[in-house]
């Protein structure tokens, strides 16, 4: 384990903070490390009675363009993922969904931040009125497992937590038999 001797707090937002931390390795050595923290989120894997992918497509800021992804969100101060996981499908599609599933959580970055996902399946998808937060603009489309198959080949960068998504999605249609997930 590394040995703490000074933290600094650099930064406060609203979404995430960071520390620089100054360490002492087991070895002795000593150096610095740069923490994001993150109070966690949720992603969902929606799909429809055709089994076809709910995608929500957004500006990126820091990619500096659109991304198509799975329906996201943060977790906020006391929310369970799974609520968190209901409030954002309504928020960011304006889907409800009967059933529900936890996947996996995973770490995305942990070499630098604190951030944990937390995966989740969604099913039997009721059609409401989506909820956008103000600093939200969200187009919304299903897409086949073979159009999301063409996506995971081609060379355009995914986000990790559709990219593992999809994957999952992949490899139950392996397991199943499901000529539909190739």
């Amino acid at each position: 384990m590394e040995k703490k001797l000074k933290q600094s707090l650099i930064y406060k937002g609203k979404l995430l903070s960071l520390e620089v931390i100054e360490v002492v390795m087991p070895s002795g050595f000593r150096t610095s490390r740069e923490i994001v923290y993150h109070p966690g989120a949720v992603g969902i894997l929606a799909l429809n009675e055709e089994g076809h992918i709910l995608m929500v497509r957004q500006y990126r800021t820091a990619l500096q363009g659109y991304i198509w992804e799975i329906p996201a969100g943060k977790l906020e101060k006391g929310e369970s993922p799974l609520k968190c996981a209901q409030r954002e499908l309504l928020e960011e599609t304006g889907y409800e969904a009967k059933n529900w599933q936890f996947l996996l959580a995973f770490y995305p970055s942990p070499g630098y931040s604190s951030e944990v996902i937390h995966l989740f399946l969604a099913k039997g998808l009721i059609e409401k009125q989506p909820k956008f937060e103000a600093d939200e603009e969200i187009t919304i489309s299903f897409f086949s497992p073979q159009d999301l198959e063409k996506l995971l080949k081609s060379s355009q960068p995914l986000d990790g937590k559709t990219a593992l998504a999809l994957m999952f999605l992949r490899q139950q249609g392996v397991k199943q038999g499901n000529s539909n997930y190739p």
